[in-house]
């Protein structure tokens, strides 16, 4: 038996099938831009000025110690994407390597973690219009902005892409900006902010750790929460026009866009005015430019950040009707998600997504002040078990490439398993984290809850169809036979 026989037999017919109909309407450039502006979303442009309130500078550390992780993971990913590109992505790697169970409940899971991160994005998007319109509800600027991106989801990829590509330039050109403008007031002090500028602000306040650094590794749930969506330009990878080279070319760049855009920017914003200046609810961004004193600068910097949001939510449409329909091929969703438009767009799954969405539009109108804190933190823990799943996956196809049962990725991971290993190790210490913090744990409550729901969906689904649970994973010793 041939690799190439192998490879045939165990794919099932679900991933195979879920190929089918979907335009491979992504070219590079717009894979390169969902890929960038993945790593550049409310979490880096709201969320930050949480977190610096509470661990100051040290925040740089966190998000560049994160920033490692998160790369250890898009390397584990792409060597499996590479190894068999998907649409289904990080799900069907479960079902393959773990078990049907378990690409079912990683499926379901991250459609959960893209409805609530929608939630949060709303919420922030609305937040961002307030600082022009302040009489406008949160929850009527929040049901604006889900109705409209609904629209753009449904008439094609193309559009998806187009507009992706457009809000990520929006977003990298912005921050690059932001980051020349500070050199400038710290190089050459221009500026009401040029007299009080300088590296030493990194310090100079109770030192780089003020808050300690027990406060520091707790924002680390936060910061994770600013990475969510890296992961997203594995969803691309059914509608890529070539993702064999696209999908490395994305990843590979992702330790610049880190460095770059989160502790670059963070870096010189925290230099150009002190940490005690920000907090909570405040873009830091929005904060750093209206202290430089830049004629509209503020609201410039606003319209951007309502930008990254509407980018995220966009992105949270796209990928919850792919992960519907990849479910509904393997018989873990309803039927009816299989089907695709006349613009062959996953219409229902889409749909059915943006009316959970709109949970967060009521969040807005019972309790705005709080919306956007008790999402994040369900996203994160949603997020967290998909990077699980990645990590653990790769591991196995490591274990069955070095045993010969499978034929070796054309982009391997560095350090082989090992950085996976590591990756594993911090994700659970964060989750550890978020146990320790009484506001936090309540995503933890919200998790054991869905699992439960999913296990009780799993029975439905195994006594309905007992074929659900056939085990899609190799045989073991199937690869030792060739010849």
């Amino acid at each position: 038996m041939t690799s190439a026989q192998v490879d045939t037999e165990r794919t099932p017919e679900g991933p195979e099938g879920s190929e089918e109909g979907y335009e491979r309407g992504l070219g590079s450039r717009q894979v390169q831009m969902i890929a960038i502006g993945g790593a550049i979303g409310v979490g880096l442009f709201l969320g930050a000025g949480a977190n610096i309130a509470k661990a100051g500078p040290s925040l740089i550390l966190m998000y560049a110690l994160a920033g490692v992780i998160i790369f250890f993971i898009m390397r584990a990913l792409g060597e499996l994407l590479l190894y068999r590109p998907v649409s289904g992505s990080f799900a069907e790697y479960s079902r393959e390597f773990l078990g049907p169970f378990f690409g079912y409940f990683t499926g379901w899971t991250y459609w959960l973690m893209w409805v609530v991160t929608g939630m949060a994005e709303l919420t922030a998007a609305a937040i961002y219009v307030n600082y022009w319109f302040p009489s406008i509800p949160q929850w009527v600027t929040a049901l604006v902005f889900l109705v409209v991106l609904f629209g753009v989801n449904l008439i094609s990829v193309k559009l998806f892409g187009e507009l992706e590509f457009w809000f990520s330039m929006v977003k990298v050109t912005a921050l690059i900006g932001m980051i020349v403008i500070g050199l400038g007031v710290l190089t050459f002090g221009f500026s009401s902010a040029g007299d009080t500028a300088a590296v030493s602000n990194l310090w100079a306040f109770d030192g780089f750790f003020p808050k300690g650094v027990g406060s520091s590794l707790m924002t680390l749930q936060g910061v994770m929460f600013a990475y969510l969506a890296v992961e997203l330009v594995g969803v691309t990878a059914g509608e890529s026009e070539d993702p064999e080279k696209t999908l490395p070319k994305a990843i590979n760049t992702l330790p610049w866009r880190i460095a770059l855009f989160y502790v670059g920017a963070l870096t010189v914003i925290l230099c150009v005015v002190k940490w005690t200046e920000f907090a909570p609810g405040v873009s830091p961004f929005v904060a750093a430019f209206a202290k430089i004193g830049i004629p509209a600068g503020a609201a410039i910097v606003n319209f951007v950040v309502l930008t990254a949001a509407l980018s995220s939510c966009n992105s949270g449409m796209y990928s919850t009707g792919r992960m519907l329909r990849n479910l509904a091929d393997s018989g873990e969703a309803p039927a009816a998600f299989r089907k695709l438009s006349a613009t062959k767009t996953p219409a229902l799954g889409i749909a059915v997504s943006v009316a959970f969405m709109g949970i967060g539009v009521v969040l807005n109108y019972v309790v705005p002040e709080k919306a956007f804190g008790y999402v994040t933190s369900v996203a994160t823990a949603a997020g967290i078990w998909t990077w699980l799943m990645i990590l653990i996956s790769h591991v196995l196809y490591r274990r069955a490439v070095d045993a010969g049962r499978l034929p070796a990725s054309p982009f391997p991971a560095p350090g082989g398993a090992k950085c996976s290993y590591v990756a594993i190790a911090f994700l659970l210490f964060v989750t550890g984290l978020i146990a320790y913090d009484a506001e936090s744990r309540v995503c933890l409550y919200v998790m054991a809850g869905w699992a439960a729901a999913l296990g009780v969906g799993w029975a439905v689904l195994k006594s309905r169809n007992p074929q659900i649970t056939r085990d899609r994973r190799p045989e073991p010793g199937e690869f030792d036979k060739v010849g």
